[in-house]
């Protein structure tokens, strides 16, 4: 089982609770975006993400050759 199987419950979770408090919490200076440390999180959630999902492909891709 991966990662983002065995954890898919919890990382929803908080996602839906970042998502959340951007909704709620929205920056002073533009009340149409959520505050300053929601979009970083936000930012830095996908960014880690996507490095997760390219390293595990790479993995797959390893395998993949070597059973060749």
């Amino acid at each position: 089982m991966s990662a983002f199987e065995e954890h898919k419950e919890e990382l929803e979770h908080y996602e839906q609770m970042v998502g959340q408090h951007g909704v709620y919490c929205t920056s002073q200076r533009n009340p149409t975006l959520p505050a300053m440390d929601i979009r970083i999180i936000a930012n830095e959630l996908t960014n880690a993400k996507e490095l997760v999902q390219s390293v595990m492909e790479e993995l797959r891709r390893t395998k993949e050759e070597t059973q060749s």
